[in-house]
């Protein structure tokens, strides 16, 4: 079935092959990839049994910066992939997090909501997706105005975030509705769904692969680089004793998210990747003398390393799918462009920290954080000190909220009181520095996890007290692993591009995530977007 699905998805209309090797003006087609989840060392660390045409040839062809580095905290999704595609931080597009609290409106806003729009195609529970929360322009909004919008932009994930905020303001956005397994989209982008949509969605494309059992492609013993497959530190889908192959999915589906189990499975990006491939042929991106641009996030990835960890079989597995996924795209990109007529560029959105508990069994410091006794801890101290009340309005993405209004009441001096509580803080195990919002205010950090915190620090909507952690701390279980720190386990993600205009190297110089949006818009010579910091990476862009 896996194979007749790669065939019948490829068996396209002969229009559409070119085979011109001279290289254009300008591409045919920009394809932004974005792994959600992915260290720099898995290029490296599993390349042994990777093909000759997925990230061997990307890095053998094209041009790496092997020291690529997020320049901000928390490394998270939403903020990651809005990142990349404008060029500056949190601290000026906006979206701060997945998620934050809103102090005005008392609730948590989510990065790409909307509650202007309703779903086309899918569910109404999945449908309020815009960028109406991006402050910012995106690379893929300045190649629509330099052209009068006659380029294409398609932003394609299994998350909404991932595929609506790489779109920008004026692309199109396509997203997995886990409810019903179709592709969707909202009335911020379409009124109905393009034909092209619902052909893909008529073929039940996520039955074919739930049907299937998730097996390793190499006999489970020669899995050397990763742990023993049977451990105690990885999560447990209900319905299996162990996490251990094989995952017989058809029979796991029922009680682990139905649809959604295939987010957490790699044939997430064999879906992602046929979804992708019906886009370019539905949209005819890059057969309209224009440069069209697709940007494709690979959601799977995150899914399965937060329940398994970066050590895990499971992770080791799905990098060797994705491998030979990517191989498969870029065969149909040869074949329908030709070689050296599309860019591509590689990237992550975060990446990910070791299981804690897996390293304290190995003897390193790390540990997991109990969030719930410290901010008890903190709630009376508070109430000791300053009064009866709620002090602790909300804990988020390791920032503290704390209640102004009250402090104004009861005559308490806020600045002096958030000083104060992160002092109080650090008596606590795993909790390494305190940083205040006045700090980020009024100082100016220029290195350091200070610095990367206030580049995520947006005034108007971040909290009071921002925490680092130890190195390998985290809030969490004893199984399964997260993201979001600024320490390189975190931060060090791939920074590759290939194709069109593209001169193979590498260098190790430090480069910044940011400088992925500015890259782009050299090489296609138009504006940066428009509050982008970054700058181009000139190894890539004077070696054109």
């Amino acid at each position: 079935m896996r194979k007749f699905l790669a065939i019948a998805l490829l068996a396209l209309s002969p229009g559409i092959f070119a085979h011109a090797q001279t290289p254009s003006e300008k591409p045919k087609l920009v394809v932004g990839i974005i792994v959600d989840q992915m260290r720099q060392e898995y290029l490296y660390r599993f390349a042994d049994r990777y093909t000759e045409g997925g990230f061997k040839r990307m890095m053998k062809e094209g041009f790496m910066m092997t020291n690529g580095h997020y320049n901000y905290a928390p490394t998270v999704t939403g903020p990651g992939h809005t990142s990349v595609y404008t060029g500056t931080t949190p601290a000026t597009h906006g979206i701060i997090s997945n998620s934050w609290y809103d102090r005005k409106f008392n609730k948590y806003i989510y990065c790409a909501e909307d509650s202007t729009v309703t779903n086309v195609g899918g569910t109404p529970e999945n449908g309020q997706i815009s960028p109406r929360n991006l402050l910012t322009t995106t690379v893929t909004d300045e190649l629509r105005f330099a052209t009068g919008k006659r380029s294409k932009v398609v932003g394609i994930a299994i998350k909404d975030r991932g595929a609506s905020l790489p779109a920008g303001h004026t692309g199109d956005a396509y997203w997995y509705d886990d409810a019903n397994g179709d592709f969707m989209t909202s009335t911020y982008y379409y009124e109905t769904l393009p034909q092209w949509v619902a052909d893909f969605n008529a073929k039940k494309v996520p039955d074919s692969y739930l049907s299937q059992t998730w097996e390793t492609l190499f006999p489970l013993d020669s899995y050397v680089n990763s742990i023993d497959d049977n451990n105690d530190f990885e999560g447990v889908f209900i319905g299996k004793e162990s996490p251990t192959f094989p995952y017989q999915l058809d029979s796991l589906r029922g009680q682990n998210g139905g649809y959604g189990l295939i987010a957490s499975t790699p044939y997430g990006n064999s879906m992602t990747l046929d979804f992708a491939l019906a886009a370019i042929e539905g949209e005819k991106l890059g057969q309209r003398g224009v440069t069209d641009f697709l940007a494709v996030s690979f959601s799977s990835p995150d899914y399965i390393g937060h329940r398994f960890g970066p050590a895990s079989v499971e992770v080791e597995d799905n990098y060797l799918r994705l491998d030979r996924e990517f191989e498969r795209m870029f065969n149909y990109l040869d074949k329908a462009y030709g070689k050296g007529q599309y860019l591509v560029f590689l990237s992550a959105d975060h990446a990910v920290a070791d299981v804690a508990t897996y390293m304290v069994s190995e003897n390193v410091p790390a540990g997991n954080i109990n969030t719930n006794y410290i901010f008890g801890q903190i709630s009376g101290y508070c109430n000791a000190k300053y009064g009866q009340g709620d002090w602790i309005l909300k804990y988020t993405g390791d920032q503290v909220f704390l209640n102004r209004t009250l402090a104004e009441e009861k005559n308490v001096d806020f600045v002096a009181m958030q000083r104060d509580l992160a002092n109080f803080m650090l008596r606590f195990n795993g909790i390494k520095e305190v940083y205040t919002a006045e700090d980020m205010r009024t100082q100016q950090f220029t290195y350091g996890r200070a610095h990367l915190l206030q580049m995520g620090y947006n005034h108007k909507a971040s909290g009071d007290l921002l925490l680092v952690f130890e190195p390998a701390w985290m809030v969490g279980g004893a199984r399964g692993t997260t993201h979001g720190s600024p320490y390189n386990y975190d931060t060090n993600v791939p920074i590759l591009f290939f194709g069109w205009g593209v001169k193979a190297g590498s260098s190790s110089r430090k480069a910044s995530i940011t400088d992925i949006a500015p890259t782009v818009s050299a090489l296609l010579k138009i504006k940066y977007p428009n509050a982008a910091d970054g700058e181009p990476i000139f190894e890539i862009v004077d070696g054109k």
